[in-house]
C-alpha cells in the first residue's frame, strides 16, 4: 500500500472528536456508519437515477447514513417528531454533500437528495441526540467520509468496479488493514441474480471517537465471492426513464 492511500486508524479517530451539545449518556450501544455503491443500485435495476449535475460527477462509494444500534440487533427510530430535519442549519454543509451523499434508484428520480438527508436525520438522527445536534450529525458522517476512501482502499488491493467478481474475505481485509476493523458488508442481486458489493458497514462506539467491533454484521446476503458492479454510466437516466415506461404499463 503506497504512502498516500494509507489511512492509519489512530489519526482518523483524533480528528474525528465530536462535541456533545447535551449530557445525557447515548441509550444505544454502537454505531453503524453506512456507505453504498451507486452501481450496485443501478445494476439491480438495469437503470438508475444519477444525481444533479452540481453533485459528484465522478461515480464513488456515497454515504448512506450513521444509524444508533442496540446489542441485540435492533435500533431505535424516529424518536423525536419536535426536531425533525430543518436544511437552514446545514446550509454550510450543502455542497459537500451534494458531492459525497447523493441519492440514486429508480423511486428517487429525478434525484434529490434532501430526501434522503430528510429520512436520515429523522428516522436516525433523532435518537442520538445526546451525541449530536442536526449539524454535527451531518457533519461527522462527511468528516469520516473524508478521511476514508472506500474505492481506494479497494483498487490498491486489485478490487476494482469492474463487473468482476472477488472473494468476500478478500473485500473485508482490504478494509480491515486500513483501518484496522473488518467491515461488515451487505449484497444485492444484480439482474441476472449475482449476489455484487453494495454497502460497507463499519462500527464505532456510542460516541464515535472509536472504531470497535462490529458485533453483528449484515454478511449473511452475500456469498463467499460478489461482483464488483461497474460504476454507473452517465446514460442512466435515459436507461431509467425505458425502465419506469414499460413498469407504468404493466
Amino acid at each position: 500500500m503506497t504512502g498516500g492511500i494509507i489511512i492509519v486508524s489512530f489519526l482518523i479517530l483524533q480528528s474525528l472528536v465530536v462535541s456533545s451539545s447535551q449530557t445525557a449518556a447515548p441509550d444505544f450501544n454502537f454505531f453503524y456508519w453506512v456507505n453504498y455503491w451507486p452501481g450496485a443500485i443501478c445494476d439491480s435495476q438495469k437503470g438508475c437515477c444519477p444525481p444533479p449535475t452540481k453533485g459528484n460527477k465522478s461515480p464513488d462509494f456515497m454515504i448512506h447514513g450513521l444509524w444508533p444500534q442496540f446489542i441485540n440487533g435492533t435500533w431505535p427510530a424516529f424518536c423525536d417528531q419536535t426536531n425533525l430535519f430543518d436544511i437552514s442549519k446545514i446550509s454550510d454543509l450543502v455542497s459537500k454533500m451534494e458531492r459525497k451523499w447523493t441519492e440514486w434508484g429508480v423511486w428517487v428520480c429525478p434525484s434529490n437528495e434532501t430526501n434522503l438527508w430528510e429520512h436520515e436525520w429523522n428516522k436516525h438522527g433523532t435518537c442520538v441526540q445526546s451525541v449530536f445536534d442536526q449539524h454535527s450529525y451531518f457533519h461527522t458522517n462527511l468528516k469520516f467520509r473524508q478521511k476514508i476512501n472506500f474505492l481506494s482502499i479497494l483498487k490498491q488491493k486489485g478490487i476494482k468496479p469492474n463487473d468482476g467478481f472477488y472473494g468476500l474475505n478478500e473485500i473485508k481485509n482490504a478494509i480491515k488493514c486500513a483501518i484496522g476493523f473488518a467491515p461488515g458488508i451487505e449484497c444485492n442481486e444484480d439482474v441476472e441474480g449475482n449476489k455484487q458489493l453494495f454497502q460497507i458497514y463499519i462500527c464505532l462506539d456510542n460516541y464515535t471517537k472509536e472504531f470497535v467491533e462490529c458485533p453483528y454484521v449484515p454478511d449473511k446476503s452475500c456469498t463467499s465471492t460478489i461482483k464488483f458492479p461497474k460504476s454507473p454510466e452517465k446514460d442512466s437516466l435515459g436507461e431509467h426513464l425505458s425502465v419506469m415506461a414499460s413498469v407504468s404499463t404493466t
